[in-house]
């Protein structure tokens, strides 16, 4: 990311956000260079973006956020990372999952530990350019949990908008055992 491209960056409060009921955070907001940031990590294949943006939500990360509280660490332990899952057809056609990369580079800068332990089925849909009332009513597809879900997760994705998407990732998950979840994303829409 080029110096002129991050000083343009709009960067949010240091304040977590409820979406759809999931506590979110993100470091900036999803416009301009960050959009174009995004978009190139998952538009067009460019997973080498996904360090610096992992970089930046490490930096700009609320105290303890990405980290087990004192109190919490005997009994859950660190949380787990857990990126959006993609859906199968998606995945086959871009080749990869802009969540799980995103989640990888994190992981390497934090040592938390990467939980891939969802996936999507269903119908093959998109998000994009459904009103926000739709996205609330459902995320597409259906998610399920596999393998042991973390008692502590942070679900992670590239970007939230109305945040209908980490919602369902979170309700699959504390379905399936997890007792802490929230969300971090490198950009959120304003106004969610």
């Amino acid at each position: 990311m080029c110096g002129g491209c991050r000083r343009t960056l709009r960067h949010l409060p240091p304040e977590p956000v409820k979406l759809a009921g999931i506590t979110t955070w993100a470091p900036v907001s999803y416009e301009g260079p960050a959009r174009e940031l995004v978009r190139g990590l998952k538009f067009r294949g460019a997973i080498a973006l996904a360090d610096p943006m992992a970089a930046l939500i490490l930096a700009n990360a609320p105290e303890g956020f990405l980290q087990p509280r004192v109190m919490d660490a005997p009994v859950l332990g660190p949380p787990a990372l857990v990126p959006v899952p993609l859906h199968p057809a998606r995945r086959r056609r871009r080749g990869f999952n802009q969540a799980a990369v995103l989640a990888a580079a994190l992981a390497r800068r934090t040592g938390l530990v990467l939980a891939d332990c969802l996936t999507r089925s269903g119908p093959l849909a998109t998000q994009v350019g459904r009103p926000r009332s739709e996205r609330l009513a459902a995320a597409p597809g259906s998610m399920l949990a596999h393998a042991p879900v973390p008692a502590r997760v942070v679900v992670v994705d590239d970007v939230a908008t109305t945040g209908a998407t980490l919602a369902a990732s979170a309700r699959t998950l504390c379905a399936a055992g997890a007792l802490e979840v929230r969300a971090v994303t490198f950009a959120r829409t304003l106004g969610r």
